[in-house]
């Protein structure tokens, strides 16, 4: 069995350029103890001898790596792809590599991969946590890892987090499909365990209550997960409902959702917004885009995960206190509750 080619060395390289290991060192860490023309001769022979520097082993005996790690809750969610985005810039700007990880929403990877992270010793850690309150972020931080929790709110300030006001985007929904002349209206979502979804709905019902409205003008559609899946079947709920009691208008915890919703609504020949309005929220890049397109509340996607990215590289300042930034939502109107006409 043919192994893989060996990388020249750090011997190899002094050898072919004639210079001590201790000036193939100082060109590596300290560049302006050699002069132009050794270090020029120096890296020559690197290039010659195809020399990669061994940046993980130089980091390891250092005590960290210039590297972050983002454990995001659900890859196959487009809001937070686009925040990873936001935190690959500032890490970019920062000249440190980034490690994505996706806890797929589940305990037990997310664990490992705080495990994983580490071990490889990172600067710092961001996550978008199953549970913000967990114990093992806690478990983390007093390991002397900085972590950063994003998109999410603990219920004290142990850590620095950012997050948008899930309440004031629930109240915008609703006071928009109000103004429009909706009053039976369905709020799809869940589980109950996702603090977004609570907050969601609690701006739901803030909205329909100072508008003279109670909670029997909302219709609950819970979902078991945040998807488009989840979404088609809470469509095949509300159009099974008996007319007198069928929503007229629906505001969903996230796009995927509103796109699942939306779908379905297409299979069995509803129209949108005419016998259904759909509000959606995130505003993922595709609510634009849609069949219809999505009337949705709009997060600051890549400015959360770049101020995130941010606050967790000022961690290790002198002085440094924790903050929870707190971003304002934003109603963006579309086809889906708008009328063309």
């Amino acid at each position: 069995m043919v192994g893989a080619p060996r990388t020249a060395g750090v011997k190899e390289v002094a050898a072919h350029a004639g210079v001590s290991l201790g000036t193939v060192s100082n060109v590596l860490n300290r560049p302006e103890r050699v002069s132009s023309r050794t270090r020029a001769r120096v890296e020559a022979a690197m290039s010659e001898l195809g020399f990669m520097r061994n940046e993980s082993a130089r980091q390891l005996r250092a005590g960290s790596s210039r590297t972050l790690g983002y454990v995001m809750l659900d890859a196959t969610n487009p809001f937070f792809t686009d925040v990873a985005q936001g935190i690959e810039e500032a890490a970019d700007e920062a000249d440190l590599s980034l490690f994505i990880c996706n806890s797929d929403n589940r305990s037990e990877r997310e664990r490992t991969y705080l495990d994983r992270l580490q071990q490889q010793r990172v600067q710092g850690i961001l996550i978008t946590p199953v549970d913000p309150d967990a114990a093992i972020l806690d478990e983390v931080s007093a390991r002397g890892t900085h972590i950063v929790i994003v998109d999410r709110t603990r219920h004290n300030e142990t850590h620095c987090s950012v997050a948008v006001d899930d309440v004031l985007g629930g109240e915008l929904a609703i006071e928009h499909l109000i103004e429009l002349g909706h009053r039976q209206i369905a709020f799809v979502g869940g589980p109950d365990t996702v603090g977004q979804v609570l907050d969601r709905r609690l701006g739901a019902k803030n909205a329909l209550v100072r508008a003279g409205l109670g909670e029997s003008n909302l219709t609950v559609v819970p979902t078991f997960a945040m998807t488009a899946a989840e979404g088609r079947g809470a469509g095949e709920r509300i159009a099974g409902l008996p007319a007198a009691a069928r929503p007229t208008a629906a505001f969903c915890a996230n796009d995927l959702l509103a796109f699942g919703l939306l779908q379905q609504c297409v299979t069995l020949g509803m129209r949108v917004p005419e016998d259904l309005a759909i509000v959606g929220y995130d505003d993922i890049e595709f609510a634009s885009a849609a069949a219809v397109p999505l009337t949705s509340v709009r997060q600051p996607r890549r400015q959360l995960g770049r101020t995130a990215a941010e606050m967790l590289l000022d961690e290790a300042s002198p002085g440094h206190e924790h903050r929870q930034v707190l971003f304002t939502p934003e109603l963006v109107v579309r086809a889906s509750t708008r009328h063309s006409g």
